[in-house]
């Protein structure tokens, strides 16, 4: 029984697959169908202006086609002919690049000491603003105190003036002696110019 089915599955396996007609279409060794049996195709009439113009067109896009073919070509033998240019010359440009890579080292260190100055010297100046700021902020400090003590000694001096419970009595005693009147009016200038009497 197992000799048998291991011959059917090794014919299975040589035979081609059966083609599955895809929606409704023919396969390519169909007969045509009988109702287009005596059918003869002629091709469409072609307009010989519009042959012409195409067919010059197409030689234009032939000439175009072959002109870019024979570009790419010319640029690939000529990245062969620099590739091989520089096998051979691999030792002078290795020399070459050394010189350079040598000149580059050269030229980043003294860039480098250039921009160290440079930092130096802006440390220095920021150093020289601050402590200049610094001064700047003291002196206003010591301008602000001296206006705040002249404040307090004119505050004091003032306050010689207040009342207080103790010189309550004097002060009342003044003011009796001493009536003001409050009472006026003054033109244009600032002279008085009517004033009521005090009652």
């Amino acid at each position: 029984m197992l000799p048998a089915l291991s011959r059917c599955r090794a014919l299975l396996s040589r035979c081609r697959p059966l083609p599955v007609p895809a929606r409704g279409r023919k396969s390519r060794h169909d007969p045509p169908a009988k109702s287009k049996a005596g059918r003869l195709k002629v091709p469409p009439p072609v307009d010989p202006a519009e042959l012409l113009v195409v067919s010059e067109r197409y030689r234009q896009y032939r000439l175009v086609l072959q002109a870019l073919r024979v570009e790419f070509k010319q640029e690939v033998l000529r990245k062969q002919h620099e590739e091989r240019l520089d096998r051979e010359s691999g030792e002078e440009v290795m020399e070459e690049h050394r010189k350079l890579m040598a000149w580059n080292n050269a030229e980043n260190e003294r860039l480098r000491k250039k921009r160290e100055e440079r930092l130096r010297r802006e440390e220095e100046e920021l150093q020289d603003r601050k402590l200049q700021g610094a001064l700047n902020h003291a002196r206003l400090m010591e301008d602000f105190l001296k206006q705040k003590e002249r404040e307090v000694l004119q505050l004091q001096e003032e306050a010689r003036n207040f009342i207080t419970p103790e010189n309550l009595d004097e002060r009342i005693e003044e003011c009796l002696d001493n009536p003001r009147n409050y009472n006026f009016a003054i033109d244009k200038e600032g002279r008085i110019v009517k004033q009521s009497m005090l009652s």
